[in-house]
């Protein structure tokens, strides 16, 4: 591409070609000489720029290039997305999550060639379709003092039909449904009970085999239930900012009772504050114990409501396939009580319950529609990634063309694999798709670069002081449920006003993954006593960054946390004054400079120790004692009674008179 040298473009302007080098390397243009080449489009918008801002003439210039300083001409009535000022006078705009040059100055109504002069400050060298992100447009309008402040619209997933927060333009949806509980208590079964029911009363029903949900219709509803969570992919959509489940179905065996990893589905569905169903599984068999399960969940929160509790408690057999339309019917009382609704009229938004890279087809994923209604050929972003639908699939694996919010449904024309819990937003084109990806993944990189870690018992002060930390969250696992309830209560017992401490979760057996996702999504510390996690989960850990400590002796944990929460606590120090002398001479010492003959009046000078400067009973200087000699040898401290000379390193406005004052800090050591 041709060029143009720095030299004769300042040439051109009639300036120095020194300080015309300068001028561009403060606008963020890299240059290494006068002799460097800019290409004519860069040169022609800077000599634009540099003749606008040289003069105080308001005219307009001509562009030196279409593509760059093309002046973009203001809409003559105020956007659609201006909405009214607020009461500090600033209007809200509502923007795309990725916006060009050209959507800032048709939203904003400014000029081109100043949102340009004040991108190149900031070290950018702009197009008009460059992309931008919006907290740099807000700073641009700020600096240019505009009122006006920019919001994303998350990928224009706001409704594009009538007033998003009227209620007319809302209808009721099919709550999601995921069933979690322990092994071997019947979530399959009950599963394939409702399934095999559904098929009964419809011929026709919905039966998933291939994308992870399934819908059940009912005399008063839909239902849609998910396959995929466990507990794993349940948190790690959470921790993912995903919510995706409305309702959790807690499967508790009659005849068995309350089990670990009933207590561990219990503290995923509690952590994600979505409300729990508790179906009574196994009622047929003799040993069945309904009371005890409700007395042994009642340690857990979850109280019945014949109990005077809040909790719905079901009793169902999926062998002899008893209480499952009661079970569906309590389901769907849930729901009304959550007043679930969406507006099928927007942008569809959902979220990615599971992807897979097919052979045949290249990247598939199944996505549960939450808002608006899906189509074919509509371009969307999802996470990073961004595509067009090539086509869609139903649970039963057939073709359709549109899918409106709680419908489950397999997409076909993805750009790469997404990942389990990202968002998935329809936008109005595939550029935007695009534009709105490369943003994203940017962001990331980003992110990733000044990423410090999540919380570890080694930094929890630091965090503290800077506002990230407001507590320890604990997940422990044992080897025994004696051990986990002595390990707790002995940390319990270390808690004050000053730290608090929270148990997350606790259980026997090994730590796994469910553990670590659950520790990443809630930011908590995990403690391993008489355990181990496999190698496959310690690489989990290491990827989530999340800190599992490891312990085989009860006390060594307990002094560790206690440690970490003494740490927590800002240390105090008290100040101890060593001594004074009297400056009685000043020596000027080649290579040294001034060195102060002093008298040692109270105490003792210590080497570098600190000291303070007093003149006039004025502290003039602070600073450390940098060298302490008597006669000609350097010593430790001089005590009360004897001369010595004091170096103060670089300072050097030392006078004959003047008293210097050595001191130090005594730390005193924190308590809870």
């Amino acid at each position: 591409m041709p060029s143009v040298r720095v030299y004769e473009l300042a040439r051109n302007l009639g300036i120095p070609s020194k300080d015309f080098v300068e001028e561009l390397r403060s606008q963020g243009i890299e240059v290494k000489s006068h002799m460097s080449g800019l290409d004519e489009e860069t040169a022609g918008l800077v000599s634009e720029l540099y003749r606008e801002r040289e003069t105080s003439d308001e005219a307009d210039v001509p562009p030196a290039s279409d593509d760059l300083t093309a002046e973009v001409e203001a809409p003559s009535s105020v956007p659609a997305t201006l909405k009214p000022a607020e009461p500090n006078g600033t209007t809200v705009v509502r923007v795309p999550e990725a916006l060009t040059v050209k959507d800032l100055v048709d939203t904003a109504q400014v000029k081109a060639k100043d949102v340009f002069l004040q991108l190149m400050s900031f070290g950018t060298l702009p197009s008009i379709n460059t992309v931008i992100d919006i907290d740099i447009a807000n700073n641009v309008l700020l600096n240019m003092g505009k009122n006006i402040t920019l919001v994303s619209e998350q990928g224009e997933t706001l409704e594009s039909v009538g007033d998003p927060s009227a209620s007319e333009a809302l209808e009721p949806r099919a709550p999601v449904v995921t069933i979690m509980g322990h092994v071997d208590h019947g979530k399959t079964s009950l599963l394939d009970a409702i399934r095999a029911a559904n098929i009964q009363a419809t011929e026709a029903g919905g039966i998933t085999q291939h994308i992870g949900a399934y819908e059940v219709e009912t005399a008063k509803g839909k239902i849609i239930f998910l396959d995929t969570p466990g507990h794993e992919a349940f948190t790690a959509m959470r921790a993912r900012g995903a919510q995706i489940t409305d309702i959790v179905v807690l499967v508790v065996a009659a005849n068995d009772g309350v089990m670990p990893q009933t207590r561990e589905a219990v503290a995923h569905a509690q952590a994600a504050n979505v409300p729990i169903v508790v179906a009574i599984n196994k009622i047929d068999l003799e040993e069945a114990n309904p009371d005890r399960i409700k007395q042994q969940l009642t340690e857990l929160d979850l109280i019945p409501e014949e109990w005077g509790g809040h909790t719905i408690f079901v009793e169902v057999s999926a062998k002899q396939e008893y209480g499952l339309d009661d079970l569906q019917e309590m389901i769907l009382l849930q729901a009304e009580i959550l007043e679930l609704r969406a507006d099928p009229h927007q942008m569809a938004k959902g979220t990615i319950i599971e992807a897979r890279l097919d052979k045949t087809q290249g990247p598939v994923a199944t996505v549960l529609i939450q808002k608006g209604t899906l189509g074919v050929s509509e371009a969307y972003v999802a996470g990073n990634h961004y595509g067009r639908v090539r086509a869609m699939k139903d649970d039963l694996g057939r073709k359709i063309k549109e899918a409106g919010p709680s419908t489950p449904v397999e997409v076909l024309g993805f750009a790469a694999v997404p990942s389990a819990g990202d968002a998935f937003t329809v936008v109005k084109d595939e550029r935007r798709a695009r534009q709105i990806s490369s943003v994203r993944q940017e962001k990331q990189r980003t992110k990733q670069l000044s990423q410090s870690g999540r919380v570890t018992l080694d930094d929890l002060y630091r965090r503290i002081s800077a506002g990230e930390v407001k507590d320890l969250n604990l997940v422990i696992k044992g080897d025994v449920h004696g051990s986990i309830q002595a390990l707790w209560d002995s940390l319990a017992k270390l808690e004050s006003e000053k730290v608090r401490l929270r148990l997350i979760h606790g259980s026997t057996g090994g730590i796994t993954e469910s553990d670590i996702m659950l520790a990443s999504a809630s930011n908590a510390i995990v403690i391993g006593f008489n355990v181990r996690p496999i190698p496959k989960v310690a690489e989990l850990a290491e990827h989530e960054q999340v800190d599992v400590r490891l312990y085989t002796v009860i006390y060594e944990a307990i002094s560790d946390v206690e440690k970490a929460m003494l740490g927590l606590l800002a240390p105090t120090y008290n100040e101890k004054t060593l001594g004074r002398a009297e400056v009685r001479a000043i020596f000027r010492i080649t290579r040294v400079g001034a060195v102060a003959g002093c008298y040692v009046q109270e105490g003792v000078m210590r080497r570098n120790a600190m000291a303070r400067i007093i003149r006039d009973s004025v502290v003039i200087h602070e600073g450390r004692i940098a060298s302490l000699r008597r006669v000609k040898d350097d010593i430790e401290e001089v005590p009360v009674g004897f001369e010595c000379g004091v170096g103060l390193g670089r300072y050097q406005d030392i006078k004959e008179g003047d008293t210097i004052e050595s001191f130090m800090f005594e730390e005193i050591a924190p308590h809870l």
